[in-house]
């Protein structure tokens, strides 16, 4: 049977045909849609991780217990779960211990394009890349075969492309596999620097034997054709090239790391030019030219963003060909994202910027708001800085700067890395103002679960965590909850809450807009009278919009949160009573 699936699809297909028992993940794009179609398969224990570094250790034991075990995460994930990865590396495996990592070239929605490969390099681990569906759902089973034989954890490196690009794949049943023998073994798993010491000394053996198997695996593929020029490539970039020169002889890498010296200088000698062509940095062509070897580079091919196949011909044929994308798109104003209609961050950063607060910001939704026409954010680094920075900030500026500075963090990203910079705040005797942003999901990704909302990957009900009992444990005594929609109460709680000189927590509370949105419950605003000020503009919503200098409301987006209704001085917004329902 045969169907058509992406590629983040397939790799969820491939965890389960290749008798993958244990999945885990923290969701971040491109790689989310793996762990979310693991759970269409009963037979894998899957869940979602409070962060990465937790999903790493999760499956760390999974793998030692004796399952075959599936991390996912994005690139930047890989960075929160470095520590765990990297202290694996020595000791190794039992059952297979798959890590697929999703890199973001030309950051769609990621705060660097960072490459995979090179935490490869620093681990000792190996990496491979397929370059369409058929291949991610494949790759599993070559990274799990690997893993057990090589004993190493193994690097799915995929790309926003390869994760979520569509192709055939051939679905085959379950090879379902029983769990290996767990033995205590402390002169494996035991990483204090007596037992390490010895295990680098495997692992760099190791190493030494997957040379030898980049050298004959069938990962690796040669095609020899026009022999004027070859490209060595992997993923998506040999995608692009075969399309853009079809009769190039190729050498396609499906294992990038560690790389087959022998195979690809004999492909280097065949080949009157060769062009490396392989996107974000020159990994392949760095390592290469150390063998003494010449190759064409990042000389001509670009190291930031995407490549494509334009991109590509351009850069070895030297023409100009105008995409058809270009020309379709070329007269179409940019349309910026903003915040859903009646998301619930839309007030607070209102009244934030209203009251000219510095705001160290964090990653989600809400990030947005430190745009127009918001404008209400100064800082947005990584998941769960924005408390950290914000003492930092006091340490550097004092009292009086911290009483005009808040830190504000969404509620799966304060579950992900936020505890433990609140405990600095506490414990260091900070005066921050935390406000965090409570919308009852992982809105950013796509509304998946978290230790938050009281539910599990699979729907199944489970212990929601108290926000509030948590910052007590912690010791913050000032903890104030409110609504929102409510810009009244909310400015004066940020207000009062900013001025004292110990730690508040502020959790504003309102469930995302596209949780079970039911439209039969939405009541749409209405304009009347209005004067024309534009103070509702101010909000930002993409419901209002104005025309011959009136106000006027979209009622297919507007959800009736009544913001734009407070900030308008002459009540000229108001509830359409003839829409019906009731207001949310």
């Amino acid at each position: 049977m045969k169907k058509i699936l992406s590629g983040n699809e397939a790799v969820a297909r491939g965890a389960f045909e290749y008798g993958i028992t244990v999945a885990t993940g923290y969701p971040g794009t491109p790689s989310t849609e793996i762990t979310e179609n693991i759970i269409k398969y009963k037979e894998i224990n899957a869940e979602w991780s409070p962060n990465e570094k937790v999903a790493m250790e999760v499956g760390i034991g999974a793998s030692i217990a004796g399952a075959r075990t599936l991390v996912s995460m994005k690139h930047v994930g890989l960075n929160v779960a470095a520590d765990p990865f990297m202290s694996i590396s020595y000791p190794g495996v039992n059952a297979g211990l798959v890590i697929a990592v999703a890199d973001d070239p030309g950051q769609h929605s990621s705060q660097n394009e960072q490459d995979t490969r090179y935490f490869g390099i620093a681990a000792k681990i190996p990496v491979i890349e397929p370059s369409d569906s058929a291949e991610c759902k494949e790759f599993v089973g070559h990274a799990l075969n690997i893993s057990e034989a090589f004993d190493t954890p193994v690097i799915l490196r995929l790309s926003t492309r390869v994760s979520h690009s569509r192709s055939i794949v051939k679905l085959e049943n379950n090879q379902s596999t029983s769990l290996k023998n767990y033995q205590q073994n402390p002169n494996k798993y035991i990483v204090a620097p007596a037992v390490a010491k010895k295990r680098r000394v495997v692992a760099e053996e190791r190493l030494r034997s997957l040379e030898k198997y980049a050298e004959i695996t069938a990962l690796n593929q040669v095609e020899f054709n026009n022999m004027e020029f070859g490209i060595i490539t992997s993923g998506i970039a040999y995608q692009y090239s075969k399309e853009a020169f079809p009769d190039a002889s190729f050498f396609k890498l499906g294992m990038s790391y560690p790389l087959p010296e022998n195979k690809i200088t004999d492909f280097i000698k065949k080949c009157k030019k060769v062009y490396v062509i392989e996107e974000l940095e020159p990994v392949f062509e760095e390592k290469i030219k150390t063998w003494g070897l010449n190759v064409i580079g990042k000389k001509v091919f670009p190291t930031i963003g995407e490549l494509n196949t334009e991109i590509i011909r351009n850069a070895i044929s030297g023409e100009r060909i105008q995409s058809i994308e270009t020309d379709l798109t070329k007269d179409i104003p940019a349309r910026p994202p903003v915040l859903c209609p009646g998301c619930h961050h839309r007030g607070v950063f209102y009244v934030l910027k209203k009251l000219k607060l510095h705001v160290m910001g964090d990653i989600g939704c809400y990030t947005l708001a430190a745009f127009p026409p918001l404008n209400a954010m100064d800082t947005s680094i990584c998941m769960g800085a924005s408390i950290g920075m914000a003492l930092g900030a006091e340490k550097a500026r004092g009292t009086d700067f911290s009483k005009k500075t808040v830190a504000v963090i969404g509620d799966s990203t304060f579950i992900h890395s936020g505890i433990t910079p609140l405990i600095d705040v506490v414990y260091n005797q900070g005066n921050v103002t935390v406000i965090l942003l409570d919308n009852q999901t992982t809105a950013m990704t796509g509304n998946q679960d978290h230790a938050g909302t009281g539910y599990t990957i699979r729907g199944v009900e489970s212990k929601a965590i108290d926000y509030r009992s948590l910052a007590d444990a912690i010791g913050i005594k000032r903890i104030q909850t409110v609504d929102a929609y409510d810009l009244i109460n909310l400015e004066k709680i940020i207000k009062t809450e900013t001025q004292v000189e110990e730690p508040s927590l502020i959790i504003t509370k309102r469930p995302c807009v596209l949780l079970n949105r039911n439209s039969e419950h939405i009541q749409p605003l209405k304009v009347s009278d209005c004067k024309g000020c534009k103070v509702c503009l101010t909000i930002g919503c993409p419901s209002i919009s104005f025309k011959n200098n009136k106000a006027e409301i979209n009622s297919a987006l507007c959800i009736g949160c009544g913001l734009c209704a407070q900030v308008c001085s002459f009540q000229a917004i108001r509830k359409n009573v003839s829409e019906g329902g009731n207001q949310p």
